[in-house]
């Protein structure tokens, strides 16, 4: 009876072997890239090779950090398997590194999810195996003492586990994750900026970004999709600390999977919560042409410490689907007044005017760009353009007032009518300074410089009004 029971199992062993056909070497991307999805129908052994490097790199305009990263980027390279595959996974360790490493990934069953296989010493290498049991979209992440500061410095990515079945056909898909980041300056303060671990303790992040960095899916690096696609976001939160309200701005989700499982789908949602090591994936057809933007709608986190993208959709607009403005009126109720965001700033001076230029730049991407845009050129009957300014350009006296005091009322730039609102932003006369001289360098725009003297002279006001 025991010699047959050990026949059977070894029958069922070689039957469970016999269903993975083959090997091939898995297409890893970085982000926001996705590799391509499965075709194959069989199993087979997926050999994952991952190097781990630490490097400097700018976690925002003019501020470097130094990075723990899987594959070289910020999330990790994105990993995609089929259900029942057997994973080979090697992870190397640079010899350049200073710390040892390994790798915990939540789609591996087993102890540590790999981790207990995988410590990595500085020019080293581990192997170890594992089959893909669960589908789902997974986040990995270091899980080396202290686990906190390693996913913190960004070695946190996403590995997808498609059901055997695969996925819905879509049109476009995006790898996107969020994580925060902890330095010892200020939000925006230049150079080299060391890791902070009694404000990451604290849950106090200076930084929350999508993809490694400030503005790392604006300008250039904005996501691309056309009118009437699918699109697909593999969304991942590497944390350390923050749970993400995902939202994009212009779109509604057709289709949530929730917490990245492949059986709970909810339908029509705006906003969805997202985990620190945690994931979801979104769906959603683009219907008309213009500027999605994505943001953690923990808001401040979006427009003042970096969550935030953009994708932009080219194709016709649908005037039904949303029609853009269709009247303009002034409305000034009695006893209006304009708002004004004050703040306590430490004030860093300007060594010369490449510098003041530098600073500016990044006060006009924290404070500015949301209404002005990255480039100045505005939201067209909305805010009015800094770049190519008439009105800017024109006295810079009261371009000084503008920005210290607050405007409010009708005015007419490149002889069009504006009538938004613009709140004093409680900027100091170094950063209005700053942030005025890089305005200026803007294109089409009169390469003025802007000292904090003259702020100074200009005393503060009541709001200014248009002209």
């Amino acid at each position: 009876m025991q010699k047959l029971l050990v026949i059977l199992i070894s029958v069922l062993s070689l039957g469970a072997q016999a269903q993975i056909k083959g090997e091939e070497n898995a297409v890893l991307t970085a982000p926001p890239e996705v590799p391509p999805p499965i075709t194959r129908s069989h199993n087979t052994k997926v050999i994952v090779k991952m190097e781990v490097v630490e490097k400097k790199m700018p976690i925002a305009d003019g501020t470097e950090y130094t990075f723990w990263t899987f594959g070289g980027t910020v999330p990790g390279k994105f990993i995609r398997i089929k259900e029942g595959d057997m994973v080979e996974f090697h992870l190397m360790n640079h010899p350049s590194s200073k710390m040892p490493h390994n790798i915990d990934l939540h789609a591996v069953t087993g102890p540590g999810g790999g981790a207990a296989s995988s410590f990595t010493a500085p020019g080293h290498s581990s192997v170890f195996s594992f089959k893909a049991l669960n589908p789902g979209l997974y986040v990995y992440h270091c899980a080396t003492a202290p686990v906190g500061m390693h996913i913190a410095n960004g070695m946190y990515g996403l590995i997808l586990v498609e059901p055997k079945g695969g996925l819905p056909k879509v049109d476009r898909e995006f790898y996107v994750m969020q994580g925060d980041f902890y330095t010892k300056g200020k939000n925006g303060k230049q150079g080299y900026q060391p890791f902070d671990m009694e404000k990451a303790i604290d849950e106090r992040p200076t930084y929350v970004v999508f993809n490694g960095s400030v503005n790392s899916m604006t300008g250039d690096g904005a996501l691309k999709a056309k009118v009437g696609e699918n699109i697909r976001i593999f969304f991942g939160n590497g944390g350390p600390n923050l749970v993400s309200s995902f939202h994009v701005i212009g779109e509604i989700f057709d289709k949530v999977y929730v917490e990245g499982g492949t059986k709970l789908i909810n339908e029509n949602v705006q906003t969805t919560l997202v985990p620190a090591g945690g994931s979801a994936i979104v769906e959603y057809k683009t219907e008309t042409s213009g500027n999605l933007v994505l943001v953690d709608h923990s808001i401040f986190r979006a427009f003042n410490k970096g969550a935030l993208g953009l994708m932009k959709v080219e194709g016709p607009e649908d005037k039904v689907i949303y029609s853009g403005k269709q009247m303009d009126e002034v409305y000034l109720p009695e006893g209006s007044n304009i708002q004004s965001s004050v703040e306590k700033e430490t004030v860093t001076v300007a060594k010369s005017l490449e510098e003041r230029i530098k600073m500016g730049k990044v006060t006009f991407a924290a404070n500015c760009a949301a209404c002005h845009q990255a480039d100045g050129k505005g939201i067209p009957s909305v805010f009015p353009p800094v770049a190519a300014s008439d009105y800017l350009n024109a006295d810079k006296k009261r371009a000084i007032s503008v920005v210290k005091n607050g405007l409010s009322g009708a005015i007419t730039v490149n002889k069009e009518k504006y009538n938004s609102v613009m709140p004093a932003l409680g900027l100091t006369d170094e950063s209005i300074a700053n942030v005025l001289t890089y305005v200026y360098t803007m294109a089409g725009n009169s390469k003025k410089v802007v000292t904090p003297a003259e702020v100074k002279a200009l005393k503060a006001t009541a709001p200014a009004g248009g002209h």
